[in-house]
């Protein structure tokens, strides 16, 4: 009964009170709900990825890092170039204290923060690569790192994945997740996991094509080749003089003494008539070369394409890119000239099925189909495998096309963004994916909205750049007449050199 009587004396809620301040947090919850709805639509707007990338930045003769904001992440402070080795990793590699008589320097690594990461190592490195075209890139999720005088690798989250063991690591050049190790002047190879492919005990270890999944082709210390593929497998034991760098599935261009032969990976001779040299090998379809001209012969040793070209390359089942003289045109693989030689060059997208030929004398590029019917023509701009789209400039206005040549809006490719390109009277503007301007026609030149939410824009011959909303950034103060790209993040300008990959304001 006591414990009645101390309840009923409590004081009583007052409800009032109560239904007050559960109303003040009912819109308390709403304010922030809208708040961040807000938020989320005008990041959604910019364009701008969901996390953030990085580049690296020249500014007053220093070098630094921004962000995809255009914002400052490490302060540009250093005199050697930082590098970024994935833009979407806050992995950043400091130079420093380098020595150019003595060819020796020291490295840091920095995250986002500003923190030291990877502190184990004496020096980190990208793991460089470039194709034949020398376009340089840097391998995925993958470090050379030094240690007491020997390389290993580690990842992007600082795993060790390779002891520090070997002599020197370096990749095979043009051929992806292929690495070679050196170890007692031994050669061998690992994949970017660290895996041993191949143990380190060749003289020399070459590729198969241009993708790793050909294998490799390894040459001994008697200078005998061999080949063994990427799930370390021995195709071919090292007995050849020689092993041509031609890809095919099963089957291999060897040499015995001075003999050229076509072998399958059962040792099997398939051909060894009809030919000087062999440069590719397509199916049953094989180019060869004789008396210095190119023709196609196939397994079984019948002509199908006469050798009198001064080059020839494999497009598709159906046509190969000839030379004759100086001019390009398209054969058959029956041998009738699909398409006259009149082109100075001749190229096939075979992700997106189609031509494209540029005569010298024209600053147009005319774009054929499978069935060598001329569907556009005018100067491209970007072909976008990925999306699936050609952009082209005809007739000074900047078009959209799918890979069936079907007209397009720019809207239909270009999803993430906020405003499009827009011309009318001769200029350039901007408006939103109703047609409604946003920017106003005044611009004399300028490019779409970037994956980062901002576009390039000239006016009075001078480059600056807007946001997402179309608001200036960046001043117009830049001519970049030998830039190949223009492309702004924030008030940062893309620099000259594509493969140095860097911003800047100068």
């Amino acid at each position: 009964m006591s414990k009645g009587r101390r309840y009923s004396n409590e004081p009583k809620l007052n409800m009032k009170k109560v239904f007050a301040v559960l109303i003040f947090i009912a819109v308390v919850i709403m304010f922030v709900v809208i708040i961040k709805k807000l938020v989320t639509k005008e990041e959604t707007n910019t364009g701008k990825l969901s996390a953030l990338n990085y580049f690296t930045v020249y500014t007053n003769n220093k070098w630094g890092v921004i962000d995809s904001l255009g914002k400052i992440t490490i302060d540009a402070k250093y005199d050697e170039m930082v590098l970024v080795p994935d833009k979407t990793k806050d992995v950043f590699i400091c130079t420093y204290d380098v020595d150019y008589t003595n060819n020796t320097y020291k490295t840091k690594v920095l995250n986002s923060k500003g923190n030291e990461i990877f502190t184990d190592y004496d020096i980190v490195q990208p793991v460089y690569n470039k194709d034949k075209n020398n376009n340089l890139w840097y391998e995925k999720d993958v470090l050379k790192v030094q240690k007491d005088g020997k390389y290993g690798l580690i990842n992007y989250s600082g795993k060790e994945i390779l002891k520090c063991e070997y002599d020197n690591i370096e990749t095979l050049l043009g051929i992806e997740n292929s690495l070679l190790i050196t170890k007692n002047e031994k050669v061998g190879l690992c994949n970017n996991n660290g895996e041993i492919i191949i143990q380190p005990e060749y003289k020399q270890i070459l590729s198969i094509g241009e993708d790793y999944k050909n294998g490799y082709i390894v040459v001994n210390e008697e200078n005998k080749y061999g080949v063994i593929d990427f799930n370390k497998k021995t195709i071919l034991k090292p007995q050849y003089d020689e092993i041509k760098n031609i890809a095919d599935s099963g089957k291999y261009v060897v040499k015995v003494e001075n003999d050229l032969k076509i072998i399958n990976k059962d040792e099997e001779v398939l051909l060894e008539k009809g030919f000087e040299d062999i440069t590719s090998i397509n199916g049953n379809n094989i180019i060869i070369k004789n008396k210095g001209k190119y023709g196609v012969i196939d397994i079984n040793g019948e002509n199908k394409i006469e050798a009198k070209y001064d080059k020839l390359e494999y497009a598709n089942e159906e046509y190969y890119i000839a030379k004759n003289g100086n001019l390009y045109g398209i054969i058959k693989s029956n041998g009738e000239t699909g398409l006259d030689f009149n082109y100075n060059s001749i190229i096939y997208r075979k992700e997106a099925g189609f031509f494209e030929a540029e005569k010298q004398d024209e600053m147009v590029t005319s774009i054929y189909n499978q069935d060598l019917e001329l569907k556009l023509s005018g100067i491209i701009n970007e072909v976008n495998e990925t999306k699936g789209y050609i952009r082209i400039r005809e007739n000074s206005q900047y078009n959209y096309y799918n890979f069936k040549f079907e007209l397009k809006d720019a809207k239909d490719f270009l999803t993430t963004n906020t405003i499009f390109l827009n011309k009318k009277d001769g200029k350039y503007g901007f408006v939103d994916k109703d047609g409604n301007v946003v920017v106003d026609y005044i611009y004399d030149d300028a490019t779409q909205q970037n994956l980062y939410g901002y576009a390039s824009v000239k006016k009075d011959g001078k480059w600056g750049s807007i946001d997402a909303n179309g608001n200036v950034v960046s001043d117009f103060k830049y001519t970049l007449e030998n830039n190949l790209k223009i492309d702004f993040i924030g008030k940062w300008h893309l620099s000259e050199d594509l493969n140095a990959n860097y911003y800047t304001d100068n």
